[in-house]
């Protein structure tokens, strides 16, 4: 096969035609590009902490922890750091290499509860693994302050298309999203971001959205791709479980058209079996959440995953190793 070149100016048109491909033919086209751009036997683990859930002023129709909706998620404050880094210990020890915590804000605000994070940040960094926040929007300054504390990624999904946005967010707008992007990419912090899948959305939608992501001026070095999980009291709790295949071919198309970020099988792994799994990685997925809890759903223990590494010869990815691979080089 030709080597691929990254591209930044996919059409809609182009998009279509790959999500469009036949399953089998589309899997191996992405299989072979992933084994030009990735060692494919190397998976990024990552752990995620919700180290402040529920009573979120937004209206995201999927989640949980937006205060308007009824559901069975307990409301906590802050974590005290001692405990978010007793727990990336354990996430480290058991094999995870990068570390995420999310907060149930709308948005960063410059005080107190900032600066605990700031310094947990600081403290997860110096365990020597890659440290992801996701904290609602940010401004230039405050992505800065992330930064010099020792942030190494950011996540932020668009979750959908533009033209389907409002359909499931009303309290800030798919620009706002972007312009948050822009300000983690301006501090130097790489960027984690995707969307979801089963949102009621068609797949001219999904397509959409990729577009977006594809075409930024630096692919996101990190994309999930999640299946939306049904939580009771949300509106979206009705919706049709997310077809297997669909998310396949999302994975498979992702790579696709993005061959050098690590894709993220997120939400929705804990329905999947090993051999589903496994025809994702194939698909071009190369980064995982592990441990019980993916911030307040169901997720894949350590246990399980390390006996699912051992079954398909898969290892997990080193910490920074993009980093190490540049100094090296130079």
């Amino acid at each position: 096969m030709q080597d691929v070149q990254i591209r930044h100016d996919w059409t809609i048109e182009e998009i279509k035609a790959i999500y469009n491909t036949p399953l089998l033919e589309l899997v191996f086209r992405a299989a072979s590009i992933h084994r030009q751009y990735q060692d494919t036997a190397e998976v990024q683990v990552c752990t995620l902490l919700s180290i402040k859930t529920g009573g979120c002023t937004e209206d995201c129709a999927y989640c949980p922890q937006a205060a308007r909706y009824q559901t069975d998620i307990k409301v906590h404050g802050l974590l005290q750091k001692d405990t978010v880094l007793e727990y990336a210990r354990k996430a480290k020890d058991a094999g995870s290499t990068r570390f995420c915590m999310g907060a149930a804000w709308r948005e960063v605000r410059d005080n107190r509860d900032f600066d605990r994070v700031l310094d947990m940040v600081k403290g997860v960094n110096e365990l020597g693994m890659e440290v992801c926040c996701t904290l609602g929007m940010l401004t230039e300054e405050q992505a800065k302050k992330l930064a010099d504390a020792g942030l190494y990624a950011y996540n932020h999904n668009l979750d959908t298309s533009d033209e389907y946005y409002g359909e499931i967010i009303t309290t800030r707008t798919y620009d706002d999203r972007l312009e948050t992007l822009d300000n983690v990419r301006k501090a130097g912090v790489s960027v984690c971001c995707g969307g979801i899948i089963g949102l009621g959305e068609s797949h001219e939608d999904r397509i959409k959205m990729l577009h977006t992501l594809s075409n930024l001026p630096q692919h996101p070095e990190s994309v999930p791709i999640n299946a939306l999980t049904r939580i009771k009291g949300t509106p979206l709790e009705h919706m049709p479980k997310v077809e297997f295949w669909d998310m396949v071919r999302m994975i498979a198309t992702t790579r696709i058209l993005m061959p050098g970020a690590m894709v993220r099988l997120s939400a929705g792994r804990a329905e999947m079996s090993i051999s589903e799994q496994a025809l994702c990685f194939m698909a071009g997925a190369n980064s995982i959440f592990t441990g019980e809890k993916l911030l307040t759903t169901k997720n894949p223990s350590f246990e399980e995953d390390n006996l699912m590494f051992q079954l398909l010869g898969l290892k997990p990815r080193e910490a920074f190793k993009d980093e190490k691979e540049t100094a090296a080089a130079c």
